[in-house]
């Protein structure tokens, strides 16, 4: 059932009466929808409000009293809880900013952010995609077709087929010539769906079925490519911003090598490997400018590469949209990245040139999820019962939460987004360490102990990273993960618990702090009483 939610209270026009607005703000746009949830709607509401825009939230049954609908000025139900009848459903987003007047639309990140389709409905429908164009959206979408144009920019890529792959015989071929090991990868979409690592030839035909099966039933496309596996890489993207005008920089490095099952958990800026080989940024940077400058890329997009232990690096792919991990980026250059897609989606030229990008100090960032680390991960819905945040000087949460809010199994757990900047990355490893121990979230399980014994493993201190470090890290404490069909029979269960009230607070091994007493904390609350 959809629904409409009218004008707030404090609407940005009631705001703004009888102020004039900047000549800047009069050039952008009135109203813009926002077509997400979580943590990035709010981050986008909220620099709407900065540029005084009013805002326009959608969300589905279940996320009817979500923050993000809370903050909006209006807000528009698109359906029941499953993505396909609410947040992926075009033609329901394309009539919500209908109905309400909107003249733009911000994807956010997931969902329909990279959906070519979902774009050219926007501009269809007389609205502005606030990203880059169907076309080009449609082009590095695809990862075979984006390895081609990056190839022929000459940007360096990782040796595989030219294109996908279907039969084994033509797989076994591949493998054989650029070498054990290879990766099947979904030729459609990311995220780790799709993907099989391959050690000898008679693993292919068991992987190639797998992954194909997995890539239909992420990206509803079967289609797969091989490449070479390169061995313990580091992965490190590079964030680029061009205009509609032909002008286009770059914003420097993230590492973002930490992952679990294929999906980021800690990402900052500058990456530990440019303290050591500075001349390393400057030639990928140039190489990410090469391939979206190659795919006629406007707004704000990511080129990343893996890189070797010999500083090789390689093209994997380009994420069409704002980036989970922007925060680092934006406090290591003082840039608000939203602001610059709001700009350049209006039709502005980059008031930035390449010379006057500045990195300063260090910027980590860690993704919070709702998801308990003794147990595989495993998620971990449920009403947030007690919530304190941390604060403090460099010390920056989105959070898409509040107290009292249950947060439903039906889309990823992820529950904030915690990044500090910090003179060093020493110091900003010990501003992290304090603004983890100051977090607090009861009723759900949290990845916050984790990231806390992660950043005393004087491997991460090191800065010796690559995309296998956390397996091999909770290989050495004995924990291992499940496979995705135990991660969905726990969430459908966490869920079943949830419901009956049986959340319950964080405990066990990684659950423990020995840095600060629980009796202290405690001792403290009541003192300020």
């Amino acid at each position: 059932m959809t629904g409409y939610i009218g004008k707030r209270p404090h609407t940005t026009e009631k705001r703004r009466e009888g102020m004039p607005r900047p000549a800047t703000i009069r050039t952008m746009f009135r109203k813009v929808l926002v077509a997400n949830r979580g943590e990035i709607a709010v981050r986008v509401i909220r620099a709407l409000r900065e540029f005084e825009i009013d805002s326009v939230a959608v969300y589905s049954d279940v996320d009817r009293a979500a923050l993000h609908v809370r903050m909006a000025d209006e807000a528009v139900c698109l359906g029941a809880a499953d993505s396909r009848e609410s947040y992926l459903n075009i033609e329901r987003v394309i009539d919500a900013a209908r109905r309400t007047g909107a003249d733009a639309v911000h994807p956010g990140y997931g969902f329909l952010s990279e959906n070519a389709a979902f774009a050219q409905a926007c501009v269809d429908a007389g609205l502005t995609f606030i990203g880059p164009s169907p076309e080009t959206i449609r082009r590095m979408g695809s990862k075979t077709a984006a390895r081609a144009i990056a190839r022929d920019a000459g940007v360096p890529t990782v040796p595989g087929a030219a294109g996908t792959v279907s039969e084994l015989g033509e797989a076994l071929a591949i493998a054989a010539e650029v070498g054990y090991p290879v990766l099947l990868k979904a030729a459609a979409g990311g995220g780790g769906k799709g993907m099989r690592l391959v050690s000898t030839a008679g693993e292919m035909e068991a992987a190639l079925r797998d992954a194909s099966s997995e890539a239909e039933r992420a990206f509803h496309d079967a289609r797969v490519y091989i490449e070479k596996a390169v061995v313990r890489p580091r992965h490190i993207e590079i964030q680029v911003l061009g205009d509609q005008h032909g002008n286009l920089i770059h914003l420097g490095e993230r590492e973002c090598s930490l992952q679990r099952r294929h999906q980021k958990v800690i990402e900052e800026s500058p990456s530990p490997l440019m303290a050591i080989h500075p001349e390393l940024r400057e030639r990928m940077g140039e190489a990410a400018c090469r391939a979206a400058r190659a795919a006629g890329y406007y707004n704000a997009g990511t080129v990343e590469f893996l890189v070797d232990a010999s500083l090789n690096f390689y093209f994997l792919e380009m994420n069409t949209r704002l980036q989970v991990e922007h925060p680092v980026t934006e406090l290591v250059t003082g840039y608000d990245l939203v602001h610059q897609q709001l700009r350049i989606a209006a039709g502005q030229r980059l008031e930035i040139s390449q010379k006057d990008v500045r990195w300063r100090g260090s910027a980590i960032e860690c993704r919070i999820y709702a998801e308990d680390p003794e147990n595989g991960f495993l998620p971990s819905p449920g009403t947030i019962t007690r919530l304190h945040r941390p604060t403090g000087p460099g010390v920056r949460l989105d959070a898409g939460v509040y107290l009292g809010w249950t947060i439903p199994m039906e889309y990823d757990p992820l529950v904030a987004k915690l990044a500090v900047h910090a003179e060093t990355r020493h110091l900003a490893i010990a501003r992290l360490r304090g603004a983890l121990e100051e977090y607090s979230v009861n009723g759900v399980k949290t990845t916050i102990s984790f990231f806390h014994q992660i950043l005393n493993d004087p491997e991460f201190r090191a800065g010796h990273l690559h995309t296998g470090f956390i397996e091999e890290y909770m290989a050495r404490r004995g924990k291992e993960a499940p496979d995705e069909k135990v991660v969905e029979m726990a969430a459908l269960a966490g869920a079943l618990a949830a419901a009956k009230g049986e959340g319950s607070p964080r405990s066990g091994a990684f659950a423990a702090r020995p840095a600060v007493s629980r009796w202290r904390v405690s001792g403290r609350e009541r003192g300020l009483r």
